[in-house]
């Protein structure tokens, strides 16, 4: 018997604090188990899921035909390295980039190596395409993003928390305010700009939806000045917004697009960025590559996620459910909770602190109430459950959350 089996959730909670990294710091509740939009704890109390792992979880817990697929290749093949070609990357590759309508795909495997690998593209393509100086490419972001912790995404950052401490950063970055047309139009004037990166929601900074329109004009004003137009669609993308991309909300098609997260339905660490070839041709053999990106079990893994993403129209539902939680959150009456905001399933509400009570106290009493999800900057709830949820499912956790709060 695992030992794992006899400890409690204080004894487990515990062992991560004494011999893991203090850099997280969790909701006490120890899973174990996962199915659809439910998760149970050690002790076996279950919950809704309304974080998704960052919604990484869009088709549900342990969705039994990614899970099969992940089974049937890990028992065949599971690693090459791309030194050598194998018999699952090829088939996924020309599935992916059908899929979303793109030339080529680069595998990754986490989201942030995604914009890294972006980024790579971005310069390469601003050097030998458009002919910037060497060492001279610029490219724009924006204040509140997120785009992973590495040492160059947290330089693009404006959050204390990640940013503050790890310095030096990587230079080549012009911060703007998101959500705000003049100051893009303004710096895209500057002719060493090679892209615009940016999250069509952003999430990390509160679910923060720009106004209508913003992605589009954006766009536009990119291809005026021949700029790439580069969409972190790791957490938007793959129907959590209500369409398969948050992007297709305006119609627009990046010019490179960054996936993560529910690349894989959460089994396994997927990500791509997919380009055409004036873009994605520009980097050579030798000069960009992971070990385990492109690895058979994620190809396959990748295309059922997919595939199940299609199938059961999770886009549509996601949509549909999303207006009845933001609609049913906006008839509450609570002087606790100061806005409601979202697209999809992908939405939040704001907290305004009272008596002492922050949204990690709501977070805590909800969890009592059988409802998991994580605050955001102190006075945010994001809410994101898996897209596989029922109409009645949701109905009894939004009745859960209203009592919490």
């Amino acid at each position: 018997m695992n030992i794992t089996e006899t400890m409690t959730s204080q004894q487990l909670m515990q062992l991560e604090d004494k011999y893991g990294a203090h850099n997280y710091h969790p909701l006490p509740v120890v899973l174990s188990r996962g199915e659809g939009a439910f998760v149970w704890d050690v002790e076996g109390t279950r919950y809704y899921d309304f974080l998704s792992a960052y919604s990484a979880v869009n088709q549900g817990h342990c969705h039994p035909r990614i899970v099969n697929a992940m089974i049937g290749q890990a028992s065949t093949l599971t690693l090459t390295s791309r030194a050598f070609y194998n018999d699952a990357l090829g088939p996924y590759e020309e599935y992916i980039t059908e899929y979303f309508g793109y030339d080529k795909v680069l595998p990754m495997n986490t989201g942030a190596e995604g914009d890294e690998t972006a980024i790579k593209l971005c310069r390469k393509w601003a050097y030998e395409k458009k002919g910037i100086p060497e060492n001279e490419a610029k490219i724009i972001v924006c204040e509140g993003n997120f785009h992973g912790r590495t040492v160059t995404a947290i330089s693009m950052s404006t959050d204390p928390d990640a940013r503050n401490g790890f310095g030096p950063y990587t230079p080549g970055f012009v911060t703007i305010p998101y959500n705000d047309i003049p100051a893009l139009e303004a710096a895209l004037e500057d002719p060493h700009v090679a892209g615009f990166l940016v999250e069509p929601i952003q999430g990390e900074a509160g679910v923060f939806v720009p106004d209508e329109g913003y992605i589009s004009n954006a766009y536009n004003l990119c291809k005026e000045k021949n700029v790439l137009f580069i969409a972190d669609e790791v957490q938007t993308g793959l129907a959590r917004t209500g369409k398969l991309l948050a992007c297709d909300h305006e119609n627009i098609k990046p010019d490179i697009l960054i996936l993560g997260k529910a690349l894989s339905g959460g089994v396994y660490p997927i990500s791509a960025v997919l380009a055409d070839d004036e873009v994605m041709l520009t980097i050579q053999p030798g000069q960009h590559g992971s070990t385990f990106g492109g690895n058979p079990i994620a190809a396959k893994i990748a295309v059922a996620a997919l595939q199940v993403l299609k199938d059961e129209d999770l886009a549509k539902k996601a949509d549909y459910l999303g207006k009845i939680f933001r609609d049913e959150m906006k008839k509450m009456n609570s002087d606790l909770v100061t806005s409601v905001r979202g697209k999809g399933l992908l939405n939040a509400i704001v907290i305004k602190p009272k008596n002492g009570r922050e949204a990690w106290d709501v977070c805590v009493t909800m969890k009592e109430n059988g409802v998991l999800a994580k605050p955001t900057h102190q006075h945010i709830i994001r809410f994101a459950p898996p897209l596989v949820i029922t109409e009645e499912q949701m109905m009894d956790a939004i009745k859960r959350i209203k009592e919490s709060i």
